[in-house]
């Protein structure tokens, strides 16, 4: 029936909707959050997620969830404060988080992108670049996480001087589209420390990265972070879009965060099924058993063609490997020579090589690509 007649979800939501969620998204509900919002695209469960992370900032400056002024109503209306307040939320050079208006707002990956769309004045912070391999470059990485931090907060403090606070910080786990970046353990911890400090909210986005490529089904949970974000967005891998919150993120008054769909049912019935089958026949482990195979052989072709390819990532981050070719028209060719030889990668970035392979993905399958790229890499 949901197939036939889509429901509008947030008016005349089926009888069953609640156990469907209880039997979906919420057996995936990340430790410390509370609910989850379903939306029908990653740019749209951006969008609502900072209008959520909007409603909360304001409540505690009110001091109440209701307490609107007659000012507040009548200023919206016109897009202006106080009921449209000059408010900012901070994300990082080279991320991606949507082509929605605030979404593309916090979009720092490719000018085409955002080319020709008016937008607002929010400040993006640097994310790390690291010298791979990691172990021979401590120290410079360490510095480089230092640089990032410091320049954070740097900025929050600039916008607060400039009348428009951060309220909230928004970072990938993995900058995927900007060129497959991570980030240490001990950079979210910080930045997730530092977030707190300064009284925003701190949104992880995991549109790319959610549903188990990482070999957990969410990458945030690598990072050991002290205490869960407060709002972590999703969609791709996990067939429907959505975010999960803690309950404080929850608007109090009902069309505050509204569409005509709000996600797709049909969509829920089959990531059931998906769910299951993860559980099932263990592909979670089945991708950090296969991405350690297929990490270690990038390791050994990169030290056999240290001309062709370098900076080999994603150790210990299940099937989410990349690598850059020497420059981006090298990249270009091996993408274009892999897809000759029957084998489908990305590009992103400047001059990275993404591999995202299905949670199916086995270490025979492993074998064959890394045979394809020898292949390549000893034709370039």
């Amino acid at each position: 029936r949901a197939f036939a007649n889509r429901p509008s979800l947030g008016v005349f939501p089926g009888a069953d909707w609640g156990e469907r969620l209880r039997n979906s998204l919420m057996t995936v509900l990340p430790k410390g959050l509370t609910s989850v919002t379903t939306m029908a695209c990653g740019s749209c469960s951006n969008e609502n997620a900072f209008k959520a992370i909007y409603f909360w900032y304001r409540t505690k400056q009110r001091g109440s969830a209701s307490a609107f002024t007659e000012e507040d109503l009548e200023s919206c209306m016109c897009n202006k404060p106080p009921g449209s307040p000059d408010l900012a939320l901070l994300s990082f050079q080279g991320g991606f988080h949507g082509r929605t208006m605030a979404s593309l707002a916090t979009t720092r990956s490719k000018p085409i992108h955002k080319l020709d769309i008016p937008s607002v004045d929010w400040p993006a912070a640097p994310f790390p670049r690291y010298k791979y391999p990691l172990e021979d470059n401590v120290q410079e990485n360490q510095k480089e996480d230092d640089r990032c931090i410091a320049r954070v907060e740097e900025l929050m403090h600039e916008y607060e001087r400039k009348g428009r606070p951060v309220v909230g910080v928004v970072v990938e786990p993995i900058q995927s589209e900007g060129g497959d970046h991570h980030g240490s353990n001990e950079f979210f911890a910080r930045l997730q420390a530092v977030t707190k400090k300064n009284g925003s909210a701190f949104l992880i986005d995991e549109v790319q990265t959610g549903g188990g490529p990482t070999g957990k089904m969410w990458c945030f949970e690598h990072f050991n972070l002290p205490e869960a974000p407060d709002i972590v967005t999703f969609s791709k891998k996990m067939l429907t879009g959505g975010f999960f919150t803690k309950d404080e993120f929850r608007p109090a008054q009902g069309y505050r965060i509204f569409n005509t769909w709000m996600g797709e049912p049909g969509k829920v019935i089959l990531l059931q099924e998906v769910l299951k089958v993860i559980k099932r026949d263990n592909l979670l482990h089945n991708a950090t058993v296969t991405g350690d195979k297929l990490y270690k052989g990038i390791v050994e072709l990169e030290r056999r063609f240290p001309h062709v390819i370098n900076s080999t990532r994603g150790k210990d981050r299940g099937t989410y490997i990349a690598f850059d070719g020497r420059d981006a028209g090298t990249r270009d060719t091996i993408v274009t020579n892999l897809r000759k030889k029957g084998v489908q990668v990305g590009g992103c970035g400047d001059c990275a090589v993404r591999l995202r392979p299905a949670l199916v993905f086995q270490p025979h399958h492993a074998d064959i690509l890394l045979d394809r790229l020898e292949q390549v890499l000893r034709e370039l």
